[in-house]
């Protein structure tokens, strides 16, 4: 498969990142998505990479994170900031739901730094095809005040087929609307159209590096990167990035198998709150 029309038109989307907004960020996790988003804004900005890099730590995430996290900055180079909650490390999982854990530590996180650091965009790198409320998103998302995800509103007069009025960009034809009135940031979504095999088969053309946690030991590997709390291994014998490949091709289960579903079933009212 040709990925360049998928590589064209995420630059393109960042580049109307640099061009549009005075203090953009980059969310980065050392998954998949989040490293090839990364070395994608390389190829925009011909090796730099123009925007601070800001990494979510909950205190929770595995070893192997907090090291690839070293490794891709002494890599690559970019002005880190980490973004860490108090309470970081510290929740009872036997006490605490996931909902409240991940509110805290990941979008209570995420608001302080985008206020200390005034961020007027966030670039993050979240696909729709991997959790069906991420379908519902545009590549250029504005947030309120309150960090507010605001799909939909209700009609002061109720005419017409529905009652709703939709407040999401209309984005067609590769035009993209990335002025709001009275919103306090945008996120920005440039891999969006992107499948989770696209990423790999980027990752293979460009050879990156990738995190040791996504190959089989053990016959098991994590298909999918979060916290220790609430991320499982999956079955697999995939050592490389071409059996990754093959294996998702043949595979008919969900790339989030090895989250807790008990998260999954609340990630649109955490979406809603702010969450990436």
């Amino acid at each position: 498969m040709n990925i360049k029309p998928l590589v064209d038109r995420s630059i393109y989307v960042l580049r109307e990142v640099k061009a549009r907004f005075k203090n953009p960020c980059i969310l980065y996790s050392t998954g998949k998505d989040s490293t090839t988003l990364l070395n994608l804004v390389r190829e925009a900005f011909f090796g730099e990479i123009p925007f601070d890099v800001v990494f979510i730590d909950t205190g929770f995430q595995f070893k192997e994170m907090y090291d690839f996290l070293e490794f891709i900055r002494g890599l690559w180079g970019f002005n880190l900031v980490r973004a860490k909650h108090p309470l970081a490390g510290k929740i009872d999982h036997k006490v605490t739901s996931f909902f409240d854990c991940c509110n805290t530590l990941k979008t209570q996180a995420l608001r302080t730094v985008i206020e200390k650091h005034g961020y007027d965009a966030v670039i993050a790198a979240i696909r729709r095809d991997e959790h069906y409320i991420r379908n519902l998103e545009r590549v250029f998302s504005p947030r309120d005040r309150s960090f507010r995800w605001k799909i939909i509103a209700r009609k002061k007069n109720e005419t017409g087929d529905s009652p709703f009025l939709s407040l999401q960009p209309v984005e067609l034809w590769n035009l993209y609307q990335t002025r709001f009135l009275n919103v306090h940031h945008v996120r920005v979504h440039p891999l969006l159209w992107w499948s989770e095999v696209d990423v790999w088969r980027y990752i293979l053309n460009r050879k990156l590096p990738v995190n040791p946690l996504y190959f089989s030991r053990g016959g098991y590997r994590y298909r999918s990167l979060g916290c220790k709390c609430c991320t499982f291994p999956v079955p697999s014998k995939a050592k490389t990035i071409k059996e990754i490949i093959r294996e998702i091709e043949e595979s008919k289960t969900s790339e989030r198998e090895g989250r807790i579903q008990d998260k999954e079933k609340i990630m649109r009212k955490l979406r809603a709150l702010g969450y990436m």
